[in-house]
């Protein structure tokens, strides 16, 4: 198989596809072969395809985007992995005292400090910028008169870490944007 278009990279042939269970749910991101895999053995369809077409002498397709399993996969929750590049991710690389944004400096803060028995989990991690945890220091945000500008939480396994990391095509958004946004943040958002 191969690009109609001459220009495109091996990057585009191993592009990343959305895969939607048989209830159009997010199951994960696969790659292009993998889900071409799955297309061929009839064990999926394609949802959305790419403005590309991949061809051989015998078959053309749009490359795809978003495919969907043929039968439903039963999976058990999975849990996303408490790391600090998890941690900045879920807070969207910003410090949750300031509003400051970036990816060089920042840190993860315990909101209650190790020392006074604050544990390392993801309601008591967050992100914050190098000047934010120095002024905070060994004090919780009361005593260091600073507030969070959000509570923390653990987030939902896939495709939220996956998609975090990645940029998200539009097309993928119809069928993420509930993993992305909790109900009460869309509420406190709303003008």
């Amino acid at each position: 198989m191969f690009l109609r278009d001459s220009a495109a990279s091996l990057g585009d042939i191993l592009s990343e596809v959305l895969v939607l269970n048989f209830t159009y749910e997010a199951l994960n991101i696969t790659n292009f072969q993998r889900a071409v895999k799955l297309l061929f053995a009839g064990k999926a369809e394609i949802v959305h395809g790419r403005d590309r077409i991949i061809s051989s002498t015998s078959y053309e397709m749009r490359m795809p985007s978003i495919i969907r399993m043929l039968y439903y996969i039963k999976r058990p929750m999975q849990k996303v992995a408490l790391t600090k590049k998890n941690i900045l991710i879920r807070d969207d690389h910003m410090c949750q005292y300031c509003g400051l944004r970036g990816d060089r400096f920042m840190t993860v803060d315990h909101i209650l400090p190790k020392s006074k028995g604050g544990p390392s989990t993801w309601e008591n991690l967050v992100c914050a910028c190098m000047r934010c945890n120095n002024r905070k220091n060994n004090r919780t945000p009361e005593d260091a008169n600073m507030k969070l500008r959000r509570k923390p939480r653990q987030p939902k396994y896939i495709p939220w870490i996956q998609i975090k990391r990645n940029t998200l095509p539009d097309e993928w958004c119809k069928f993420l944007f509930l993993y992305n946004v909790s109900i009460e943040e869309r509420i406190e958002t709303q003008p």
